[in-house]
């Protein structure tokens, strides 16, 4: 005996099948993100365009007129700016280097089984890290003095000449990217410990096996998983060394003969001592596009795959 199955009626089908769920915007998504909308329109995106929009004008007897690119054009015949460009260049490509490699030292060391109280090195290290740049600024100015600084005091008591470290323009730079390195090494370090940290110890183990040495370990095996966060640290370092203000400003002023100038202090001493906001404007975006630009660089040369 068969049975015959009759199709359900479509009135039935149609309260069966499921409909599409419409998405509601709900008025507790606005009370959330909303405060966070209006902060971030009101003091990052506003003042952001309004900056890129007053790098484009000039002030004529009080009244501010449309320059297009003058201040750019200014910018690339401005003596002092160049100047600055070139300072901050010479800090680049000698304080970044030698603190990443003196970081990735550190860590290395940090990372030893043997060593004891590992905590308490760790912590003294990165503690320059967490001090007000003003105020280890400000020690270093005490230190370098040139008469009665305690780094003078010794280089005489060992029967070297004492060295005018604030006011002589060579001397003022290396002051400059000694005080860098000495804040800024134990917190890199730190980051590339983490690096270190997360290499299972198979793969020391696995080299030694093969008869790697120790220099062999690290340059072949160790140190090419650490590019991310080398990487990482470049760029961070980089950054902040074409962002660089608080150190110059307070050890030298920028000076002397402008040596230190960076143009941070520039773009203050332009937009806050001669009230020149528009060209002041234009360097800080001309900064932004040095940063993005180098930063691409260290991508690229960072990034890319090792044959």
């Amino acid at each position: 005996m068969s049975v015959q199955t009759h199709p359900a009626p479509a009135a039935a089908r149609a309260r069966v099948a499921p409909r599409p769920r419409k998405r509601r915007i709900r008025l507790t998504h606005w009370v959330f993100a909303g405060p966070a909308a209006v902060l971030f329109t009101a003091f990052f995106a506003y003042p952001l365009a309004a900056s890129l929009y007053q790098s484009f004008t000039r002030d004529e007897g009080g009244v501010t007129v449309w320059a297009g690119l003058d201040q750019y054009r200014r910018m690339l015949h401005d003596p002092a700016f160049l100047e600055s460009l070139l300072n901050t260049g010479l800090i680049l490509v000698t304080q970044v280097p030698v603190m990443l490699v003196l970081a990735l030292a550190l860590a290395a060391l940090l990372n030893q089984s043997w060593l004891r109280f590992r905590g308490t090195w760790r912590a003294l290290y990165f503690l320059p890290a967490v001090t007000t740049l003003v105020a280890y600024a400000v020690v270093f100015q005490v230190l370098l003095k040139g008469d009665g600084g305690l780094v003078n005091q010794t280089l005489t008591a060992v029967g070297l000449p004492a060295v005018d470290w604030l006011n002589d323009p060579a001397w003022a730079k290396t002051a400059l990217v000694g005080s860098l390195t000495w804040r800024w090494t134990g917190y890199n370090a730190v980051i590339l410990l983490a690096g270190l940290q997360s290499i299972g110890r198979e793969q020391y183990e696995a080299a030694a096996i093969d008869g790697a040495g120790t220099v062999t370990t690290y340059t072949r095996v160790i140190f090419p998983q650490l590019r991310p966060v080398v990487l990482f640290c470049a760029v961070t370092s980089t950054i902040g060394t074409l962002q660089l203000f608080d150190e110059p400003y307070v050890l030298t002023r920028g000076g002397p003969d402008h040596a230190t100038l960076t143009p941070v202090v520039y773009l203050y001493q332009t937009g806050f001592q001669q009230m020149d906001f528009g060209y002041a404007a234009a360097i800080a975006w001309a900064v932004v596009v040095v940063i993005a630009a180098v930063s691409a660089l260290q991508f690229w040369f960072f990034g890319r795959e090792r044959r």
